[in-house]
């Protein structure tokens, strides 16, 4: 039994490293724009700023200034999603967009998601709002423009 699963520990490994070879490939490709900077662009009319987090999320603790609030979640999940932001841009799938999440994760999708929609220029703030290890410390520990959520 032993011997079997020795024998097996190899392939294991092998899928693992696969397995994390394409999250960074998937990854590589991606736009990514600091929270400081998306907040820059976003005040000064350069790029619109996304957020798509819950409104659970927003309720507890806030909205960055400026951001349009399109949870990629819930109800219609990302058709729901795409035909909002088509209509905010009115149609303009080159308008310039960034998107937010609490930690990178779910804006990294819903790039994904708009680029296979034909949206050609969104930038993810990977840091999120919460921030994370790899990517930066996020909207809230930059002490960046927050406003409580309105419609939550």
């Amino acid at each position: 039994m032993l011997a079997r699963f020795r024998s097996m520990a190899p392939m294991r490994l092998m899928f693992l490293i696969l397995l994390l070879g394409m999250t960074t490939i998937a990854r590589a490709d991606e736009k990514v724009i600091t929270a400081p900077e998306a907040n820059f662009q976003a005040r000064g009319g350069l790029r619109i700023l996304i957020d798509v987090r819950s409104p659970a999320e927003w309720k507890k603790t806030g909205v960055p200034v400026g951001a349009k609030q399109f949870s990629i979640e819930g109800f219609g999940g990302t058709t729901t999603f795409v035909v909002k932001v088509t209509k905010l841009v009115g149609g303009n799938k080159n308008m310039p967009i960034s998107l937010i999440c609490a930690r990178g994760t779910r804006s990294s999708r819903a790039a994904h998601v708009l680029s296979r929609a034909g949206f050609t220029n969104i930038k993810n703030v990977r840091e999120g709002f919460l921030g994370n290890r790899k990517d930066g410390p996020g909207w809230l520990k930059h002490k960046l423009p927050i406003r409580p959520c309105r419609n939550c």
